[in-house]
């Protein structure tokens, strides 16, 4: 028979599945012999089947009887006895802690006549009015569903009447008037009577705390903090201690350390003659927990003794709620409290030293996710004012500059010694330029995954995408909002990176000591030793290497200092633009095979000394280089803007007319899906021949220079063995007649991006002929779903988010059941096919924290992100390896 019912002495802290948090702490506490007020659990097993069915389970009542019998006898009272009754709480519990967002009812017991009671007992009318006034809210709001702004209207209605400032002023008599209105309100909204029956009282609020788990305010919760919904939550019934009893009773809350820096000591906060809720609730202002030492030295030092257990025990920061009901202290509730990423770092080194935890286990404590937020500059919260707009947070950080809405300016404005913010409708890679003199990028469309997302993610400048309340004049020169606010070009804007907000004018913020560490590996005390700590652990457990996406030199030797351990992607299309774009045109207009030679000789020895320097630069270390990607069209001007230049040109210039002949003859409706990647190599002559003759006459270089070059030659969007085939006999081919023509062997393995669902599914087939696997997780995310990235997390993304269609977005944590399947199959096939095949992923995902676990577990040799995700890879790879898990629960 499945039982639903705990005494707290019963329980344990490893029962929070069953137990909520909230249950298996108490449960904790009273194990360890501290002042714990008696009560019991009601399981998640029993919320799971009440919502379920609609009905309490069987044998749930029953057993709840027989606790109740316990907690009575230990209190030497009964529920709803007239003389000294016993009161209860019933307070939600879950697994996760979700503060607030379920419900709480509190002094179950009272009726109009043990009110009389407690009056009697306690010596004081006006507390025990009060208590039954907070009951008859609560539970008609709660559990019978009265809006809660009637009891609130009613309440202020009687303070005017009274002249009362606040509910203090109202004495005994005004309170029990209270509660008849209360009782009258309930009566009139829901047709029946405030229930007298204690019995009732408490069988009726553990349904409503099991209710409220499927609320809106739990459920968007939930949704933001990743919780499963099928979890449920616990309940723990317990009896009722007060601390508005008069100046030596109280309440308050008390942290073993600071939350936000990690400081040891007591913090905190006490609320002389006061409940708990009215601590939360502001009602009065607080003291600092030190005045409690003087208000009842007793109590203090009794509470400080209790925390010092509590940190020892749970070896981590405790989060404490304690009542002093008339000089006795009691604790009402412990749990591993939240902190900052900074004091998450610092409390994890120094309970390491301090010998509470091992390495291992500081490790587990801290997250990427933390680490990217000490890595970035940030706004002083307190300064920031009203935004111009919100849109998506697309890459960390807090930036200031002036306003403009081209390149050219950004670049002009940059080299003039101006910090610019490059406002756009969206980013192409003409906007390259402009993006790297920018201090942060904002368009007005587009999602984390778009052109202007991904790039800027990469170099890590600030950018905000999708702000779609901002309407972009690039013409004008100038943005407006939705409320009217025009931006003219060179007004200073804001641009805060991780909320996703733009703000007028200059918001002040602070540059950040981890990422000086990171740039130049010096090291100081506080968080910095403590993040390079937690760095070194992860480097000496993790199993996953980690390498950077790079294109640049500047980009390499960034990597390089952030520890990557190669280049798992560099992209040779960004190699294209610039003064290069016009070798490109030429190569896409030339009418024979002599001006495509031509073209392509001229780019030869320009991408021969861009992959010399990235090689010189990763010397000793792997370097992927894919081959050309995306459609040619992109390096071709805009068909609309070419189109109405000639039309509206008296005499068009024959170059743009013979422009708009090859971009119409190039363009495609779904181009992602068109001419790109592999299909290039097959059908435009010369262009694999240029591209790894280029690298393998810079192999030579290096070679001869003393070096040690590793470079590989990466195929990309191959979906058919055949393919992969043939442009890998063109690529061995050319790296013959280079070593021939040289005398140096050169060596560079051939891999391909698996990136399509078919590449996936036929790995073993395309393993035969490729000597290493990349996944493209974006493409494959984008051809899995079927969804086009530049467009969908604009368009409908938040509303798949707020109707749990998806808990994150696919782009910014791998699918496991779709896209995860997807690499287990390719991963499997893969290496049967080819044992000891290297496998590894150069999508965004390669730098998210939960990705990463996945990658882990699924067998991969590596992961490849932008250089400044490449300390956040590190990192949780070290967790990947000690979870052994495929999830980084940093809750």
């Amino acid at each position: 028979m499945v039982r639903y019912v705990y005494d707290f002495r019963e329980g344990r802290r490893d029962m929070a599945d069953l137990l909520g948090g909230k249950g298996a702490n108490l449960a904790e506490m009273t194990r360890l012999g501290l002042p714990v007020p008696p009560g019991f659990t009601v399981t998640t097993d029993a919320c799971r089947a009440f919502l379920a069915t609609g009905a309490e389970p069987d044998g749930m009542v029953a057993e709840i009887s027989r606790r109740l019998s316990t907690v009575e006898a230990a209190a030497g009272r009964r529920l709803g006895q007239r003389d000294d009754p016993l009161l209860l709480s019933v307070r939600s519990g879950a697994r996760f802690s979700m503060p607030g967002m379920m419900e709480t009812v509190l002094d179950i017991g009272l009726n109009d006549d043990s009110v009389l009671g407690l009056a009697k007992v306690s010596g004081r009318e006006r507390f025990a009015w009060d208590s039954y006034r907070r009951l008859v809210q609560m539970f008609g709001s709660t559990v019978m569903g009265v809006d809660p702004a009637l009891f609130e209207r009613a309440m202020t209605t009687l303070k005017s009447l009274r002249h009362a400032p606040d509910d203090l002023h109202l004495d005994a008599l005004d309170l029990a008037e209270l509660v008849e209105a209360y009782k009258q309100l309930i009566r009139d909204e829901t047709g029946e009577d405030f229930p007298q029956s204690p019995a009732e009282q408490l069988r009726r609020a553990i349904l409503a705390v099991f209710r409220s788990w499927n609320g809106e305010r739990a459920r968007l919760y939930r949704r933001r903090e990743h919780i499963p919904d099928d979890l449920g939550t616990a309940v723990t019934v317990q009896r009722m201690v007060f601390g508005n009893l008069g100046p030596d009773s109280g309440s308050g809350v008390a942290f073993t350390r600071d939350p936000s820096t990690g400081r040891s000591g007591l913090y905190g906060d006490y609320l002389p003659d006061a409940q708990g809720e009215d601590v939360v609730a502001g009602i009065r202002n607080t003291v600092p927990l030190t005045e409690l030492e003087r208000l009842d030295p007793g109590s203090y030092d009794e509470l400080c003794a209790h925390l010092r257990t509590l940190e020892r025990h749970y070896r981590d920061l405790c989060d404490i709620e304690f009542t002093i009901e008339r000089g006795t202290l009691w604790m009402l509730q412990t749990r591993v409290g939240k902190r900052t990423a900074e004091a998450a770092f610092a409390i994890a080194a120094e309970l390491t030293d301090e010998g509470l935890v091992s390495a291992d286990e500081a490790l587990a404590r801290v997250g990427g996710d933390g680490l990217a937020r000490l890595m970035f500059p940030r706004f002083d919260a307190s300064a920031t004012g009203e935004p111009l707009a919100h849109g998506i947070p697309a890459s960390p950080g807090a930036a200031v500059g002036a306003a403009v809405f081209d390149s050219a300016e950004a670049v002009r404005r940059a080299a003039a010694g101006e910090q610019v913010v490059l406002v756009r409708q969206e980013t192409t890679p003409d906007d390259l330029p402009g993006m790297i003199a920018a201090q942060a990028v904002l368009t007005s469309r587009g999602g984390k995954t778009s052109h202007a997302a991904v790039v800027a993610r990469g170099m890590g400048k600030v950018c905000v995408c999708g702000a779609e309340e901002l309407a972009v004049d690039t013409e004008a020169r100038r943005f407006t909002t939705r409320v009217g606010t025009v931006v003219e070009e060179g007004t200073v804007i804001s641009v805060d990176g991780s909320a996703g907000a733009v703000y007028p004018g200059v918001v002040p913020s602070a540059d950040s000591a981890v990422m000086r560490f990171l740039e130049t590996g010096e090291r100081s005390a506080g968080v910095v030793n403590a993040v390079a700590r937690a760095l070194e652990h992860a480097d000496a457990v993790r199993r996953l290497e980690v390498r950077a996406n790079a294109d640049t030199p500047e980009d390499a030797r960034r990597a390089r200092r952030f520890g990557a351990q190669g280049i798992g992607l560099c992209r040779t299309e960004h190699m294209f633009l610039g003064e290069r774009r016009k070798l490109v045109e030429e190569m896409i207009l030339a009418r024979d095979d002599t001006e495509r030679e031509r073209a392509l000789e001229a780019l030869l020895p320009l991408q021969r000394q861009d992959f010399t320097d990235i090689l010189e630069t990763m010397d000793g270390l792997p370097v992927t280089i894919r081959l050309l990607d995306p459609p040619l069209h992109e390096f071709l001007p805009d068909r609309t803007e070419l189109a109405v230049r000639v039309a509206a040109a008296e005499q068009p210039d024959p170059h743009d007319v013979e422009l708009l002949d090859a971009v119409n003859r190039m363009h495609e409706e779904n181009p992602m899906l068109g001419l790109r990647g592999v299909r290039l190599g097959l059908v435009i002559p010369g262009l694999v021949a240029m591209q790894v003759r280029a690298v393998a006459e810079a192999v030579v270089a290096r070679t001869r220079a003393g070096g040690s070059p590793h470079a590989e030659i990466m195929v990309p969007l191959v979906g058919a063995v055949e393919e992969l085939r043939i442009e890998r006999a063109e690529v061995e081919r050319v790296l013959a007649e280079v070593s021939e023509e040289s005398g140096v062997a050169v060596r560079c393995p051939v891999g391909t991006m698996i990136e399509l669902p078919r590449a996936a599914l036929t790995a073993g087939r395309i393993a035969e002929e490729a000597e290493f696997f990349s996944f493209g997780t974006n493409d494959l995310t984008q051809t899995t779903w079927g969804f086009s990235r530049d467009d969908v997390e604009a368009a409908f993304f938040s509303a798949y988010l707020d109707q749990g269609v998806f808990a994150t977005s696919p782009f910014e944590t791998i699918d496991r059941d779709g896209v995860g399947r997807l690499v287990r199959i390719a991963v499997d096939e893969g290496r049967a096919a080819r044992p000891g095949l290297v496998i590894g992923v150069c999508g965004e995902h390669g730098g998210d924290p939960d990705s990463v676990h996945f990658f882990h577990a699924a067998g991969l040799d590596y992961v490849s992100c932008s250089p400044f995700r490449v300390p956040v890879a590190r990192l949780e790879a070290g967790r990947a390896a000690l979870s052994g898990t495929e999830g980084s629960d940093s809750r």
